[in-house]
């Protein structure tokens, strides 16, 4: 059953490609734009959830869709950012190594037949890498060095709960599986 959170993060997987195709234009309305493709579908993240919890219809389809939704989005707007020259491939690298990381220890805990929830601090993680791409997306139209260093504060930030969470989760789930497998 598709239900209308569900259809949100379909939404949101949509507009992370529509996001791609304006990121890459060079033309200064093509920025405008992808700046608010990318916000409205950074806020369909914090609806889906919400409306899904609060409804009790949170399926397993939701579950499965909305975190590969979120990395879409953000992975994709940090490899545009990326092949630009903005952000630094390493901090990228960091970012997808850790998602490959966790993707990893959820499989083997499924395979287990155990489950990883998202975290706190995978939440804030989302929130702070969308932050940080919200205000480096938003430099891009005004170009202003108070915004290009809040910016690079945020990012770094991100990047600190990044690799906090990867640890976080890995450590959890390592347990998990072990226990289910004594």
């Amino acid at each position: 059953m598709i239900t209308g959170p569900t259809i949100l993060t379909i939404l949101r997987m949509v507009l992370a490609i529509v996001f791609v195709v304006f990121a890459c234009l060079s033309e200064f309305w093509a920025h405008i734009v992808a700046l608010v493709v990318f916000v409205v579908a950074a806020v369909t993240d914090q609806i889906d959830g919400h409306w899904a919890r609060k409804q009790k219809i949170v399926t397993d389809l939701g579950a499965f869709l909305d975190p590969l939704a979120d990395k879409m989005l953000v992975n994709l707007a940090f490899l545009v950012l990326t092949v630009s020259g903005i952000v630094p491939l390493w901090v990228f690298a960091v970012i997808l190594v850790r998602d490959f990381a966790v993707d990893g220890m959820r499989m083997m805990a499924a395979r287990a037949g155990t489950t990883i929830s998202a975290s706190i601090l995978g939440k804030l993680k989302t929130i702070s890498q969308m932050t940080a791409l919200i205000i480096i997306l938003a430099n891009l139209i005004f170009v202003q060095e108070p915004l290009a260093i809040i910016g690079n504060i945020v990012l770094y930030f991100a990047l600190f709960l990044t690799v906090l969470s990867g640890v976080d989760y890995l450590i959890k789930g390592w347990k998990k599986v072990i226990a289910k497998s004594s």
